[in-house]
């Protein structure tokens, strides 16, 4: 008697890595991703140009000019992930094409987990670009491999953290414009307290600064290339920074859970 082969769902780890498959050909040979990578090398290139031909630098401010522009690759790397990430559900569900993602035999969970891993990519493709502009100003000062490690270190972490708020906004968000503009605004708001004057940076200012992990990651790696100490040395600058992504990216995972096409009938 012939037998009849049953089409089996796919495991949950490959679920998520088809979906991350599909989010990464869609991001990247659809140009959205290129178009933000050339954005992003270009803002370094006007960086790096205008702090290479200041001959009046001294070795201090040589230091400074390494952090400044590692901090700013930092930053605007974890801005592309975010905003990859609060894109990917709402901005599925505004197009119509969640339904049939929502249709295929994927988990919930799968879904989410495979696009916040393809959001992440682009803090990859950032971190690469930044390479030679951080090497060229940091060769001259010796921390070119501090910098590059803090760099990878601290902004892979900021990444992951604002990557899956990005995503835990665009779950539960049902328009895409209003999840772009909350994942900004926070993002914004995070990113705030690194403007303020040193004067404010000491009893709760500087708890407060420890506390959220964009300005500890931020004020750590300052630390290491600015003031040359050790990595260990300010290692308490690092604890948000390594539990605010855990946390979070556990939280949007989870979220999967109560991905909707719509709103329900009680909301």
């Amino acid at each position: 008697m012939a037998t009849v082969a049953v089409e089996r769902p796919p495991h949950r780890v490959q679920s998520w890595l088809v979906v991350a498959g599909q989010e990464l050909r869609d991001l990247w040979l659809g140009g959205r991703a290129l178009a933000l990578s050339l954005a992003y090398s270009l803002l370094l290139s006007v960086i790096a140009y205008l702090t290479a031909t200041n001959t009046a630098l001294n070795f201090l401010e040589q230091r400074e000019t390494v952090n400044l522009t590692l901090q700013v690759a930092i930053a605007v790397g974890a801005l592309l992930p975010l905003l990859t990430a609060a894109d990917a559900v709402s901005g599925e569900r505004e197009r119509g094409t969640l339904e049939g993602l929502l249709l295929t035999p994927v988990t919930r969970v799968g879904i989410v987990s495979g696009k916040l891993l393809a959001a992440l990519s682009l803090w990859l493709a950032s971190f690469v670009i930044a390479i030679p502009y951080v090497w060229f100003l940091a060769r001259g000062v010796g921390v070119a491999g501090d910098a590059l490690l803090s760099g990878l270190v601290v902004g892979t972490l900021l990444a992951l953290f604002a990557a899956a708020l990005g995503m835990l906004i665009s779950v539960f968000v049902q328009s895409n414009r209003v999840s772009l503009s909350v994942s900004l605004f926070v993002l914004i708001a995070l990113f705030a307290p690194t403007q303020l004057p040193s004067s404010a940076l000491h009893g709760w200012g500087d708890l407060l600064l420890k506390v959220n992990p964009i300005t500890a990651g931020e004020h750590y790696v300052g630390k290491i290339l600015v003031d040359g100490h050790g990595w260990q040395q300010d290692a308490s600058w690092l604890t948000s920074p390594l539990i605010a992504p855990v946390v979070l990216v556990a939280a949007a995972v989870l979220s999967g859970r109560f991905l909707r096409l719509g709103r329900t009938a009680g909301g």
